[in-house]
């Protein structure tokens, strides 16, 4: 099964959250859909190491690029790509059908709790997805889990994620990712019933599987 398809991304803004495998999934889906696809972020990320990456540019000037994807931002500290000014979401919007926003940081850690300023969700965002690094459950809070501070949970046990996804909101569907074992699959399972029914998928975006979870 496609991503695109187990997602449901249709044309518009999908906003990417979480920790875990955010900027691959992007690259994922840009690969999957079909026409032009914008990647921006909202916070800061990398530039593509696949993609062409346009620095502020103008409306114009993406027109005129050939290449299908386009990574676009300003300059940020450390060489990352930050929010794109010259342009909005809005205008991205009318330049390519696709739009996928990196709407969060998580300093490269497989779990995350948020502060009350993040995730920075557009609002014109059709739908967010969260992404879930299984390569955290069961370890200890502080070292795989980003703002350890904010993590209400004892542990990082599936029942704790779970328990801090549904605390914390913000999104519409969870891709719980790096789900590469038979084991690591039953954890996701597990967090998954704590959660609204339809709205968790599992796999991994290295080996190009995900399921959706009952």
């Amino acid at each position: 099964m496609l991503f695109k398809e187990a997602l449901a991304i249709g044309p518009g803004i999908t906003a990417i959250t979480g920790s875990g495998g955010k900027t691959s999934l992007l690259h994922l889906l840009a690969d999957e859909l079909p026409g032009r696809v914008l990647l921006c972020t909202t916070t800061h990320m990398f530039p593509s190491d696949t993609y062409k990456t346009l620095w502020n540019p103008t409306a114009e000037q993406i027109r005129q690029d050939w290449a299908r994807v386009l990574c676009i931002g300003a300059p940020a500290d450390h060489g990352k790509l930050g929010p794109c000014t010259s342009l909005t979401l809005a205008d991205l919007l009318q330049l390519a059908p696709y739009v996928l926003v990196e709407a969060d940081g998580s300093r490269r850690l497989p779990l995350k709790a948020h502060a009350a300023w993040e995730p920075a969700i557009p609002p014109e965002a059709q739908q967010t997805i969260c992404v879930v690094g299984a390569s955290g459950l069961g370890k200890p809070v502080e070292e795989v889990v980003h703002r350890p501070e904010l993590w209400v949970p004892e542990d990082t046990a599936p029942t704790s994620v779970a328990e801090m996804l549904v605390r914390e909101g913000r999104w519409d569907k969870v891709f719980i990712n790096q789900c590469e074992t038979p084991e690591a699959l039953e954890q996701a399972r597990e967090i998954a019933r704590g959660l609204p029914p339809g709205t968790a998928f599992a796999g991994s975006i290295r080996q190009h599987m995900i399921c959706p979870l009952p």
